[in-house]
């Protein structure tokens, strides 16, 4: 076992080294530095390579207009901001801006802040505003509080259009979902296995970063 995991370590090490950091913008690579400065951490915010992957799949998707929940200092705010078309457009809801002031510099030097339409809010005021007028999104990135998840799903069903993704953070809560021991977060596995059964989407969780389940709206 201790060989396995040095070896999956090292493969790790290896191809951040090789094709991703290379590939990191410049102000998300400053931002990044910032954010563990301050707050001695940078895992709530998204890892590099996560980061690259949502990166070519909103250029694939050719979303234009995003939904971000759970912002912190912005690193996937700024990451999504750098791939969507000039036009693009991204609504951030997070209850507190101090994290957010973290990353504004670096979103302003990279020359996208225009695209970013941040609200300080409780997530679910903010979304229910939403429904209420209406509004659709291409895409949405949840990295928030885990025990609301289901909550925030059954409004973002219907706020994501049809062929729309929504994704989730942290769903694989440090592997501990697939431990035979004490699972660490009881939320995150009562919200796995009901996307597991939610026909109106299609789903793939990659064992990316801390785990990112994606769902196509499909109904």
């Amino acid at each position: 076992m201790g060989n396995t995991v040095r070896k999956s370590e090292a493969l790790q090490k290896c191809i951040l080294n090789a094709s991703t950091y290379p590939r990191e913008h410049q102000q998300l690579k400053k931002l990044r530095e910032a954010t563990f400065q301050k707050y001695g951490s940078a895992e709530w915010g998204v890892p590099l390579d996560e980061g690259l992957f949502l990166s070519i799949l909103l250029k694939a998707m050719d979303a234009k207009r995003t939904l971000e929940i759970g912002v912190f200092t912005g690193y996937s705010l700024l990451t999504t901001a750098l791939a969507l078309p000039h036009t693009g457009q991204i609504i951030a809801i997070d209850p507190s801006r101090e994290a957010y002031e973290v990353g504004q510099p670096f979103i302003r030097e990279a020359g996208v802040e225009q695209k970013i339409n941040f609200i300080q809010s409780d997530a679910f005021v903010a979304l229910e505003e939403m429904l209420t007028k209406g509004e659709e999104f291409d895409f949405v990135f949840v990295n928030a509080d885990k025990t609301k998840y289901k909550k925030y799903h059954e409004q973002l069903i219907e706020i994501v259009k049809l062929g729309g993704i929504i994704s989730y953070q942290n769903t694989l809560c440090s592997s501990s979902v697939a431990s035979e021991e004490e699972v660490t977060d009881e939320a995150i596995v009562d919200f796995n296995n009901s996307l597991a059964s939610d026909e109106r989407i299609e789903i793939s969780q990659l064992p990316i970063g801390d785990g990112l389940t994606l769902c196509m709206r499909m109904i």
